[in-house]
């Protein structure tokens, strides 16, 4: 079935036996068949490659958004303690001025 379509191309010993040498043209046409082929098996390798590359980087930022969004929460508990820590400081503060007020007014009284 090959054979015929490729004897349009030219002589090609390697398809019939009764050639003796190869033509130019057959010569071109295996050659543009054979760049082909590398250069379609070269371009799925990097497609491939590139592909694994994009899922990788993807699940890596995937990652980092989850342990920002995780930094974010504790950031805002950190936040939140600071507060209840300077509210508590500020209630004791003023419990210990209450409490040498009343210790003044006690030795007052003595």
């Amino acid at each position: 079935m090959w054979l015929p379509i490729l004897s349009i191309w030219g002589c090609m010993p390697e398809l019939a036996k009764d050639c003796i040498d190869m033509t130019n043209a057959s010569s071109t046409y295996l050659g543009i068949v054979g760049g082909a082929a590398i250069g379609a098996v070269i371009t799925w390798w990097i497609y491939n490659r590139q592909k694994k590359t994009s899922r990788t980087q993807d699940y890596i930022l995937q990652r980092i958004e989850n342990v920002e969004e995780k930094n974010r929460r504790i950031l805002t508990d950190l936040e939140a303690f600071a507060n209840h820590h300077d509210k508590i400081l500020n209630e004791i503060f003023l419990l210990n001025q209450s409490i040498l007020a009343l210790e003044k007014k006690i030795e007052k009284q003595k």
